[in-house]
């Protein structure tokens, strides 16, 4: 018989990444969150944390997260259906999911989701390239990622494709990239030498633009870990990066960023991974999802 106990300890340490935090979100003293790990352990026979900094999950440590995971979406489809049987306040889902689509078009599928489902959400921020990652480390009950295969237990949802263009102010195209901005022609070697934005080590993107116009190897770069900063640092003309085209529609009408490549896009397909075992919530959510990147993303 599995104590959910031990294992919601187990899930604490992992999502707050340390036993301290594990115990204020628990309630309960520090001692207590190691003992129930410890016990846990005993139980299982072998460990489930690698005591590292943060704490990591071993294999069996992952698997049981997974299945905790998957409890608590079970727990919540019971409460809707028996109210009495539900636990005081709102149901809280943890998502992965890349900044690009938390600063753009997800918050609208939420908020049809918040209309009738009391909900709290935790968001987890990944590149898409790294999210079902969080999810197959069962840190996550479902996750948004440029992955079409599915963890074991789990479905997986093509929703649309983000576009991204690659742009800079036209401040930074005069002095870094002269012959484009004066005429529309983009040379290699011009953009070799000009500084680019990524967004974190996971952040790929800028590699697959520069390989497609012939460029390999590393690359002079800022590093920003924002979506919001991201754009700002383009147009303040501090160096040019791949922005999706939701982000900045604006802006390139205005005139304030350009086309680094005129006529280049990339296309990132974006996926909706999450437990086979539907809640009314994850129903609700998928729905609520499907809608808003029919008119937000590119099919």
């Amino acid at each position: 018989m599995i104590d959910y106990k031990l294992l919601e300890a187990l899930v604490a340490v992992v999502t707050q990444a340390g036993f301290e935090r594990a115990a204020l979100q628990l309630h309960i003293s520090q001692s207590a969150v190691s003992q129930r790990i410890r016990l846990l352990e005993a139980r299982v026979g072998q460990a489930v944390l690698v005591r590292s900094l943060p704490p990591q999950p071993t294999p069996l440590g992952r698997q049981l997260l997974n299945h905790m995971q998957q409890v608590q979406v079970l727990q919540q489809q019971l409460a809707a259906q028996v109210p009495l049987l539900g636990e005081a306040g709102p149901a809280r889902l943890r998502v992965a999911i890349n900044a690009d689509s938390l600063a753009t078009w997800w918050p609208l599928a939420l908020a049809q989701v918040w209309e009738n489902h009391a909900v709290l959400f935790e968001h987890v921020l990944v590149d898409q390239a790294v999210g079902l990652e969080r999810m197959r480390a069962g840190e996550v009950a479902a996750c948004i990622c440029a992955h079409d295969k599915p963890v074991a237990g789990a479905r997986s949802e093509y929703l649309g494709s983000m576009l991204y263009r690659a742009v800079c102010s036209p401040r930074f195209a005069q002095h870094y990239l002269p012959q484009r901005y004066q005429q529309q022609r983009l040379l290699a070697d011009e953009l070799v030498a000009a500084p680019a934005i990524v967004f974190g080590p996971d952040d790929r993107l800028q590699h697959r633009f520069l390989a497609e116009q012939g460029i390999e190897g590393s690359f002079q770069h800022h590093v920003c870990p924002s979506s919001e900063g991201f754009v700002g640092l383009a147009k303040a003309g501090l160096g040019y990066g791949l922005i999706p085209l939701l982000q900045i529609e604006q802006a390139l009408a205005a005139g304030e960023l350009l086309d680094v490549s005129p006529g280049w896009q990339l296309a990132v397909p974006l996926y909706w991974h999450h437990w086979r075992q539907d809640s009314p919530l994850i129903s609700a959510l998928g729905v609520a999802l499907r809608a808003t990147a029919a008119r937000c993303l590119s099919a």
